[in-house]
């Protein structure tokens, strides 16, 4: 388990907080879902850029942070990092979906 911050401190770096994140990721059904809703912003992205629609736009983050937010909620019962590390949240969930794909992480 990677050590936290006191309350009134903060992670430094994004390699002291990538641990932390993968922590907060414990739970198999909430990583399941993140790198699911991950995939479908790849998808939306795609679409948006084949269709030239910017229209699909409006659904990365309602499809992004809406997966994402119903793993931590619901499965691994915890408040999602992004609330208090929102760029360095984003950037562990694209590492952990990349990892994921690449096999490198259990799906």
């Amino acid at each position: 388990m990677s050590s936290q911050p006191a309350p009134d401190e903060r992670y430094q770096s994004f390699g002291q907080f990538y641990p932390y994140y993968i922590h907060e990721h414990s739970n198999r059904t909430c990583r399941r879902i993140h790198v699911v809703g991950t995939g479908l912003v790849v998808v939306i992205l795609a679409v948006a850029v084949a269709t030239l629609n910017p229209w699909w736009l409006l659904a990365v983050p309602v499809v992004g942070y809406g997966f994402a937010w119903v793993g931590h909620f619901f499965f691994e019962k915890n408040r999602p990092a992004t609330f208090k590390y929102p760029l360095w949240s984003l950037m562990g969930d694209w590492r952990m979906f990349f990892e994921t794909v690449a096999g490198k992480r259990k799906f």
